[in-house]
């Protein structure tokens, strides 16, 4: 019984052939991505900027 349960590549239209280039870290390619983040400029704390405030007097 064959197994047609293939896994799809990430980066190219083709069946995984476990070259593990999808592995490798986008800003040192020596090392492997341990989901850092760093790429993706990731911040711990999310900031939103206030212009100013409408107070609605009638209330």
């Amino acid at each position: 019984m064959e197994n047609n349960d293939k896994k799809m590549c990430e980066l190219y239209d083709r069946e995984c052939i476990g070259c593990l280039e999808c592995e490798i870290c986008d800003l040192n390619p020596d090392k492997v991505c341990d989901n850092c983040g760093k790429c993706l400029d990731i911040r711990d704390d999310a900031v939103i900027k206030i212009d100013k405030i409408i107070i609605d007097k009638d209330e």
